[in-house]
């Protein structure tokens, strides 16, 4: 078993796509497929159900999941390690990404950092969104930092603006203010495929959240669209996809509390992070500047 299988097997768990997983660590389709069949031979177990629309982790792949990303978290502070003390504390290096709508915070914290650190060498990346999740996925940044619109369906639904929630106008749900998780329970769900890296990760990852990850059916908006319509359904898609759904008869977006629509910040890190770590006292620099911002 090899590193880069734990790597390529941790971004097809986590985008749930193989094309784009593959893109993702640099391979082609056909390489990662055999990658993770050598991976279920060597452990012994399924860990992939594989389908026409869809790649879902069985419950030995989800723990897998959790093993593959654990070990290459404590391979990665290993390396540290290593280099520390062999190059010592002077030539330690952090490498910040962060998006455009983050560019008010990452300097400023970065720059109290350094006054506390000073022998820690800072590098910041400018990048777009869908180009942080790759870098950090392959340990190329320490730190990423980005900042999203958060739309609040409800009172524990919230989800970013590039995502919308639809059912048909029949359903039970249709015209219910206040919705929660619970209500969502009884009725499965549809989602569209994106072709965007982006926001098929953020659909991903709201489906999740949702508890809708087991039981998800995904299809073009076209196939969602006549589904729902014979079904009670809710379906979950990016907002490219509201003009059809507007334009649809048969169908409404449930509402959002616009009122409740806040600017989520996002930081995550590629490393496992101990309390005297230096990179804990850049992370926690961040929160507090970005409270202070948003204040």
């Amino acid at each position: 078993m090899r590193f880069e299988q734990l790597e390529q097997f941790v971004a097809l768990g986590q985008l749930r796509h193989f094309r784009q997983a593959a893109e993702t660590t640099k391979i082609s389709t056909s390489a990662l497929t055999r990658s993770i069949q050598t991976l279920e031979g060597e452990v012994g177990y399924e860990l992939v159900k594989r389908s026409t629309r869809s790649v879902k982790l069985t419950t030995e792949g989800e723990l897998f999941l959790e093993y593959a990303q654990d070990t290459l978290s404590k391979l990665e502070e290993t390396k540290k390690r290593l280099f520390k003390s062999v190059n010592g504390c002077a030539n330690e290096k952090l490498v910040i990404g962060y998006t455009n709508n983050a560019s008010a915070i990452v300097p400023i914290s970065c720059g109290q950092f350094l006054a506390q650190y000073p022998h820690v060498k800072i590098e910041m990346q400018l990048q777009e969104q869908s180009e942080l999740v790759r870098k950090l996925q392959l340990g190329e940044i320490d730190i990423s930092v980005c900042s999203q619109a958060v739309n609040s369906i409800g009172n524990d639904i919230h989800l970013p603006d590039q995502l919308i929630l639809f059912v048909a106008k029949s359903h039970p749900l249709a015209n219910k203010n206040n919705l929660c998780k619970q209500d969502l329970n009884d009725y499965p769900m549809y989602s569209c495929f994106s072709q965007s890296k982006q926001i098929q990760t953020m659909l991903n990852e709201a489906v999740d959240s949702l508890n809708k990850s087991s039981s998800i059916k995904v299809g073009s908006i076209d196939q969602v669209m006549e589904g729902l319509c014979k079904s009670n359904h809710v379906a979950i898609s990016s907002i490219e996809h509201a003009s059809s759904v507007a334009e649809n008869n048969n169908l409404l977006q449930l509402k959002t509390n616009k009122n409740l629509a806040h600017e989520q910040l996002i930081v995550q890190t590629s490393q496992q992070v101990t309390a005297d770590d230096p990179i804990n006292q850049l992370l926690s620099l961040i929160e507090k500047t970005a409270l202070s911002i948003n204040s």
